[in-house]
């Protein structure tokens, strides 16, 4: 591995719990959050943890939820670039960087995404030296491109929207054909994606679930976490959560748009992030407890309830505090009211009770989709207060139980036979490789590699 121009981060370890980083690297970084954003020091700053090593989460109120069973959030709004795919990019360019595959002087990284992978793409690729170039679908939101462009990085846009994945792998292939030094950075195959939410986001969780029960939440575990899929990162962290509290659920959520582990459906949506209408081969699909679909104008016109002051005032009238009011205006996203949806839809389903939490997430906030918000707008006219009551009862209080498919042996079994056609057929994965995954040795080998790409990074910064 060569050293020149090598820009390195924090461990796996470090990530999970910063008060281990160098004091003074961690001041420097804090410092830099608000102050120099562009810094790579920010890449000391890629953790759930705030300077007081608390961890960023919401319990929320269950005067909108509607259920006994507490849901709690993580929320990322406050990670560089706003969105814990950071840590999926970071650890991604960490791992290859490190095992010699990419150098900073000779290879141009390719971040095929639907949104915040490619902004972190961007912001990590540029700060660690790299130029990066993001492949984006043109019916992305205008905030996304915005982004991705301020941070240095090239962009594409291919046709099409969220689901339209092909198009991106189309797009990759052709650039890796054109230049022997594009390397594809691709998230729904690399393990860097997969590692960093097993161990950062899963330990996190585990660490908040005993945090919850001093407070006199919970009883300690976690009944079930909760997660879209998009690239099918964000839900390793059940993998986890399952090896600590083997009762725990996984619960796996799709649009009702593009339902393709639900009945092999495919279709167009605007839950942005998510329902990429394809099995991401790190998906462990044989520890999934469960598939859900969420509808994607539920997700949107529930995000306006929730950061318009029409929303706000309803929510103050059914007593949810000001405080929360203003928490939940500033950290949710399409993709997060999603998982919330589905996490009342789980409390419901299983009949959980107030000692079951349930963890989901907020992948990003609403500063990614004003846009988005003009249209519906444009769309279906200013919500009032009666509109605002009936989204609260009927998105949220209403939940309803229907399209929910149980993780039971059939399943599993189709929707790892799904992997097939995008991987084995088109992505040069051979049939062996599908059916290793099969196998429980296969994802520990997997989550292992978190130890030795610590020794890796340790031992290189000895060497800078």
């Amino acid at each position: 591995m060569e050293n020149k121009n090598l820009v390195l981060g924090p461990t796996f370890a470090e990530m999970l719990e910063p008060a281990r980083i160098d004091p003074q690297v961690r001041k420097r970084a804090l410092k830099a959050r608000t102050e120099d954003p562009l810094d790579p020091i920010n890449l000391f700053n890629i953790t759930w943890k705030n300077a007081d090593n608390r961890i960023y989460h919401m319990l929320l109120p269950k005067e909108l939820t509607g259920v006994d069973a507490p849901i709690v959030v993580l929320y990322s709004k406050d990670f560089p670039t706003g969105s814990h795919k950071v840590g999926a990019t970071y650890s991604v360019l960490v791992d290859m960087q490190l095992s010699g595959d990419v150098e900073p002087a000779r290879h141009t990284l390719v971040w095929p995404s639907t949104g915040n992978y490619g902004i972190g793409g961007a912001w990590v690729g540029c700060r660690m030296n790299f130029k990066s170039i993001v492949i984006l679908p043109e019916g992305m939101s205008e905030e996304r491109f915005e982004k991705i462009r301020q941070y240095g990085a090239r962009l594409i846009l291919t046709p099409g929207c969220e689901s339209n994945v092909k198009e991106i792998y189309d797009k990759c292939n052709e650039l890796r054909r054109s230049d022997p030094n594009i390397r594809i950075m691709n998230q729904f195959e690399v393990w860097g994606n997969y590692r960093f939410h097993y161990y950062v986001t899963g330990n996190t969780i585990v660490e908040l679930a005993r945090e919850l029960k001093e407070r006199g939440v919970g009883d300690g575990r976690v009944a079930a976490f909760v997660s879209a899929m998009g690239s099918a990162g964000t839900i390793a962290a059940g993998d986890r959560l399952k090896q600590v509290w083997g009762e725990h659920k996984i619960v796996g959520l799709e649009p009702v748009q593009c339902p393709t582990l639900f009945n092999n459906g495919y279709g167009a949506h605007d839950i942005q992030g998510i329902g990429d209408k394809h099995v991401t081969w790190i998906h462990h699909v044989g520890n999934m407890d469960a598939l859900m679909c969420i509808d994607d104008l539920e997700c949107k016109k529930g995000l306006q309830f929730l950061t318009e002051e029409t929303g706000w005032n309803v929510m103050s009238r059914h007593g949810v505090k000001v405080e929360d009011v203003r928490k939940m205006s500033e950290i949710f996203g399409i993709s997060g009211v999603c998982n919330v949806l589905g996490a009342i839809k789980t409390a419901k389903f299983y009949g959980f009770g107030k000692d079951d939490l349930i963890v989901t997430v907020c992948t990003d906030a609403i500063d990614r989709y004003h846009s988005v918000m003009r249209k519906m707008e444009e769309q279906f006219g200013r919500m009032d207060e009666m509109e605002a009551a009936v989204r609260l009862s009927a998105i949220f209080h209403e939940q309803k139980l229907d399209w929910i498919c149980e993780g039971t042996r059939e399943a599993h079994e189709r929707w790892h036979n799904l992997k097939y056609y995008t991987w084995v057929e088109q992505q040069g994965k051979t049939v062996e490789e599908l059916n290793a995954q099969r196998k429980p040795e296969y994802w520990l080998e997997k989550q292992a590699h978190v130890a030795e790409v610590d020794e890796m990074l340790i031992a290189a910064r000895k060497e800078c």
